[in-house]
């Protein structure tokens, strides 16, 4: 067969074309999404650096093979790194419940600083299945649930229904590591 010059020129080019697709394919497949993230940035949420560990254990567990990741009991640490302490009794003089909501959010960021670092990528989480909140309060605080909406409420604004929605407890206890005032653990399936 008997093509024109250019059409020559094109089919010595085709193996080249052909590699170059493969390696453009395997960048876009590598890549990173980043819609939760955009998110975040939209809704003007500061995400705090990661948390280490306070003590002997990992700040997260995943059993090989499985797809879901244990995250570690989070503390309200603040951007700037100061902690959140006192106990919930706004009778007696310690905190009140609005400022028990901003500790809980402030667990919450964390957890999902702790997620990105983790993973990685925000997006790769397919389901926040439990969070457990224990609230630092006084024997006569019974508002320990709604304490923990400051949690929910920022996993909710992050990653929306259905895959924020997820199932909670929150107790209250007399005193929690470094007189924190929250803290909260969490269970998240992530995709395969």
């Amino acid at each position: 067969t008997i093509l024109p010059d250019n059409m020559n020129a094109l089919t010595r080019q085709l193996p080249r074309l052909a590699s170059a697709s493969n390696t453009v394919s395997r960048c876009a497949f590598a890549s990173r999404n980043v819609y939760i993230e955009k998110k975040i940035e939209e809704l003007g949420i500061e995400l705090p650096a990661a948390p280490a560990p306070k003590a002997n254990y990992n700040i997260t567990c995943r059993v090989p093979g499985e797809n879901t990741l244990y995250i570690s009991g989070h503390l309200p640490i603040k951007a700037d790194g100061t902690l959140i302490t006192g106990a919930l009794a706004p009778e007696e003089g310690g905190l009140t419940v609005e400022e028990g909501y901003e500790a809980a959010r402030h667990c919450g960021l964390n957890i999902i600083s702790t997620l990105k670092n983790h993973l990685g990528d925000l997006d790769k989480v397919e389901q926040v299945v439990k969070v457990f909140g224990i609230v630092n309060s006084s024997t006569d605080f019974k508002h320990q649930h709604l304490v923990m909406d400051g949690c929910s409420d920022v996993i909710m604004e992050v990653f929306d229904k259905p895959i924020g929605y997820h199932a909670r407890s929150a107790i209250g206890v007399n005193t929690l590591p470094l007189d924190a005032s929250v803290e909260v653990e969490a269970i998240i399936k992530i995709k395969s």
